[in-house]
């Protein structure tokens, strides 16, 4: 039986289906990269049928890895994973992003991406280093038109690389530069962003669900901070008493509670965590029922605050988060 369908899905507007929770595998550098390959199959084990990773990860070769090892032992077939990568900011400029979800294909040896998405709006300089800096320090940035990109996704789409196309991080004035861009071929089918119980993202959901655009949530449980581009100092979202009281109320953790929220809200989630205990927990989030009530208290949480404000970007032009959506 295809484990996939114990997940419910959505159809994308591309005609695509994606299941609601994904595994995610972004990682920090002290996390040994056979780990995350030995989550992964763990999380395939539990049921995902949904990964999430990226060229900035520095781990596709492992997840990779890890997906065909699942696949040779026949516990699922290829065309039963949903795998996403993610085009990074230095490979902006069209002529490079071809090579760029070539490498991630060859890395992961899967045959083709399920979704490829640009990861940040901001372009960098061109180069191998991930985060370019000059000789003070300062972050290379560079200007490229984010349609120019698009449009080389498109054909790459149109070459059997990729299935779906999307983007990551963007705000809504961004997204509708793609919309409205002359000759649109592929509309982009969801956007990746930092969605939890203090950033819920009100505005920019109901932007994209009116636009057939699926908002996939990272960080939904919050974020560890000992991640570089982790804001300091702020509140732990699974301590919130809120959130406790309600997983109380329903005999759940406050990770599932906070999972729970966001898919009755219509987001897709990504779950992430090293721990085979909390794999197999993030994964029983489909057999319990949040009310109406409870999806309001859990609304009264927002407060605008962002785990990933990635400040290295602030000074382009392109930068998304200073918009409220």
């Amino acid at each position: 039986m295809n484990q996939m369908m114990k997940v419910p899905s959505v159809k994308l507007s591309d005609g695509h289906i994606m299941p609601l929770l994904g595994f995610g595998t972004s990682a920090p550098s002290q996390v040994l990269k056979s780990t995350v390959e030995a989550a992964v199959q763990m999380a395939i084990d539990v049921g995902y049928r949904h990964i999430d990773s990226a060229y900035l990860y520095a781990n596709e070769e492992q997840v990779g890895r890890a997906i065909r090892k699942k696949v040779s032992d026949g516990t699922l077939r290829r065309e039963d994973v949903f795998y996403t990568s993610k085009l990074w900011a230095t490979s902006f400029h069209p002529e490079l992003v071809r090579p760029a979800l070539e490498h991630s294909l060859r890395q992961t040896q899967l045959g083709y991406l399920d979704l490829y998405l640009m990861h940040f709006p901001a372009a960098l300089k061109p180069g191998k280093e991930m985060i370019p800096r000059d000789a003070q320090g300062q972050v290379l940035l560079d200007t490229v038109d984010i349609c120019a990109t698009w449009e080389a996704l498109e054909e790459c789409k149109d070459a059997g690389l990729v299935r779906s196309l999307g983007v990551s991080n963007f705000n809504h004035r961004q997204l509708e530069l793609i919309l409205n861009k002359p000759q649109l071929k592929y509309p982009p089918v969801c956007n990746q962003v930092e969605c939890h119980l203090y950033l819920n993202q009100h505005r920019l959901l109901g932007f994209c669900k009116a636009r057939d655009i699926v908002l996939i949530a990272y960080a939904v449980l919050g974020s560890d901070p000992e991640k570089q581009w982790v804001t300091k100092d702020n509140p732990r979202l699974l301590e919130d008493p809120v959130l406790r009281a309600l997983a109380g109320k329903h005999g759940r953790s406050p990770a599932q509670v906070a999972l729970r929220y966001q898919l009755q809200r219509g987001v897709a989630v990504l779950a992430k965590s090293f721990s085979e205990k909390r794999i197999r927990e993030n994964f029983q989030v489909f057999d319990f029922q949040l009310s109406p009530e409870d999806m309001e208290t859990l609304d009264g949480l927002n407060r605008g605050l962002r785990y990933f404000r990635n400040l290295e970007f602030v000074q382009h032009p392109n930068y998304p988060y200073t918009e409220e959506y």
